[in-house]
């Protein structure tokens, strides 16, 4: 008689690098820049600089979070920021709606987009990088026709002050849109790991044919996540127009490889080998230290691009790494177990 396979001894230490690692480096740089550069890094600007101008490419992060979570990809991301922040400037400057209500009728046309990207992709049948990018330059066409190719400008009067202060006022000291960051991260982190909705994201995300056998509607979740995350784009669409305070047609765009620079690297940190809200978070941090102290190095205009494509390609990686991982650990586990009872059958 074979002799049963003792379990695999498990690594307290890697789990612990690979869940806090990027934390680590995060506080890593910051020592790092402080040292090289004692009297600008370490100081508050620095600190307030960061939050207020990483706030919103935090915000699309955990927008792209969402679907990656289901095994989707919305490339619309970028294009459905610029028409949103593009449409918020319209109502209020040139159709005068009262400010609250075009932030609500943009952030509502945000989730309307997102639930046809939904509908596309899992009742479509089409991959959602295609489906995605189809629906992106479709929203970057009505960009161009309702700005006509040029910014809309506020009068002399300018936009409402209460508009303006939803991004330019602050709250204990600190920026106020770090406190938005923070509780959208909360909010999805709670329905992520804590609720059922979560669970069968995940699992429609790992196996769709597992959460089929189980009963869960997988088309049905999925449009749920592109949903929300078309929502989460409304809201950034509106601070980005409360921030830029023109609307720019283009600007929507830049903001694309960034979010989804976060929110892969964001899977490898935390939660190593799924997407998480707090290891989206910590990556975005930690991009945002490490832009900041390049820049005060003072690093030409083209590493930015450079930093961000080399950072996606490198999470990339570590996200599939990390997964293989994961379900590696997951299959030694069940092989390891020991036999339970046969079955009558």
């Amino acid at each position: 008689m074979t002799a049963p396979t003792p379990p695999r001894p498990r690594r307290p230490g890697g789990h612990l690098v690979g869940a806090y690692g990027l934390l680590a480096l995060t506080v890593l740089l910051v020592l790092v820049f402080s040292l090289a550069l004692p009297r600008t890094f370490p100081t508050l600007d620095t600190l307030d600089s960061i939050l207020s101008t990483q706030a919103i490419p935090a915000i699309l992060a955990l927008a792209a979070t969402v679907p990656i979570v289901t095994g989707a990809f919305d490339l619309s991301l970028g294009y459905a920021l610029g028409l949103a922040h593009v449409m918020v400037m319209e109502l209020i400057v040139n159709e005068g709606w009262p400010w609250p209500l075009a932030a609500l009728a943009v952030i509502a046309g945000g989730a309307a987009v997102g639930v046809l990207n939904g509908v596309i992709v899992e009742y479509g049948r089409i991959d959602s990088f295609i489906a995605t990018l189809g629906t992106g330059s479709m929203l970057y066409a009505v960009t161009g026709w309702v700005t006509d190719g040029g910014r809309i400008v506020p009068g002399p009067e300018g936009l409402p002050p209460a508009f303006t202060d939803l991004y330019d006022s602050t709250f204990l000291g600190l920026p106020v849109p770090a406190f938005y960051v923070l509780a959208l991260t909360a909010v999805l982190w709670l329905v992520l790991e804590r609720l059922p909705l979560g669970r069968y994201l995940y699992v429609v995300g790992s196996n769709p044919r597992a959460a089929d056998l189980l009963g869960i509607p997988t088309r049905r979740y999925t449009v749920h996540a592109f949903t929300a995350s078309g929502l989460i784009v409304g809201i950034a669409g509106v601070l980005l127009a409360a921030q830029q305070q023109i609307g720019n047609p283009s600007v929507g765009l830049d903001y694309l490889l960034p979010a989804f620079a976060g929110a892969l690297l964001g899977a490898t940190a935390i939660r190593p080998g799924r997407p998480n809200a707090l290891g989206t978070l910590v990556a975005v941090t930690v991009l945002a230290v490490g832009l900041t102290g390049i820049g005060q190095l003072g690093a030409d205009f083209w590493t930015v691009p450079l930093f961000y494509g080399g950072t996606l390609l490198i999470a990339v990686g570590l996200a599939g790494y990390a997964a293989r991982r994961r379900l590696s650990g997951g299959v030694h586990a069940a092989r390891d177990a020991p036999p339970g009872p046969a079955s009558p059958l």
